[in-house]
């Protein structure tokens, strides 16, 4: 790979990274996961049977091609979430996670102190830590002083689709940060990962984009072509504005 995604020393062929929630059915889930081209999907910790009693969505992941991230959501305290963060990788899914410490309700806002604390914590337990949080650049650079492998600011909130609202943070987080810099959340078309990607991101996560689309694996496909584009527009420089 000419253009290597490296995470705490881990290679990915995609850039794109996907969800496996809101889908109306596993089946089309993983239509859409095979068109994204992705290998890495977030799983929530809280919302599958991790004991593989019953027939989940796990079983239609191919873990043989696609590697599971253990996600902390609906987890509103940093208490609530290194618990969550334990119980996956007990249950074997795996020692990385993608942190989640919700502060608000309505909006899914983080709590960005609990953030870091829940990120200082499950650092020293050997985690990989992925914390979702605001495009802050001052919280991304206490997360990556505290030990997390990328940091993953939102472009928009949850389930907006609003694209990236503030693509100046964004900057300044990519130009800071000695991680890898995701965006996660906001995205609502193929344009708005490919706008995220142009920035210089190293990557784009999203899951209600893809999965609330009208033909999910067609938008999956969108959005690989999107991502794809993107990082290659970024790396050939554009031409300045005049």
């Amino acid at each position: 790979m000419t253009d290597p995604f490296v995470i705490a020393g881990r290679e990915f062929r995609s850039r794109l990274i996907v969800g496996t929630g809101k889908y109306p059915s596993h089946a089309v889930m993983r239509a859409a996961h095979q068109a994204s081209g992705a290998d890495m999907a977030t799983v929530a910790v809280r919302r599958v049977d991790i004991t593989r009693q019953t027939e989940s969505l796990l079983d239609y992941i191919d873990t043989s091609a696609i590697f599971l991230l253990p996600n902390t959501a609906a987890c509103y305290t940093a208490d609530e979430a290194i618990r969550t963060a334990r119980l996956g990788r007990e249950a074997g899914m795996s020692h990385w996670v993608k942190l989640e410490v919700i502060g608000d309700e309505k909006t899914l806002f983080p709590d960005t102190a609990a953030l870091v604390e829940a990120t200082r914590v499950l650092v020293k337990e050997g985690f990989v830590v992925l914390p979702y949080t605001n495009d802050d650049p001052v919280v991304c650079r206490k997360l990556e002083d505290a030990g997390a492998s990328a940091v993953m600011p939102l472009g928009a909130p949850i389930g907006s689709g609003l694209g990236i609202q503030n693509p100046n943070n964004i900057l300044i987080i990519r130009e800071q940060s000695r991680v890898p810099v995701i965006v996660d959340a906001g995205v609502g078309t193929a344009s708005d990962a490919a706008v995220a990607m142009e920035l210089g991101v190293d990557g784009v996560l999203m899951n209600t984009a893809i999965a609330g689309a009208r033909d999910p694996a067609a938008m999956a496909r969108a959005m690989k072509l999107a991502v794809e584009a993107g990082r290659l527009a970024f790396l050939a420089g554009r031409i300045p504005r005049k």
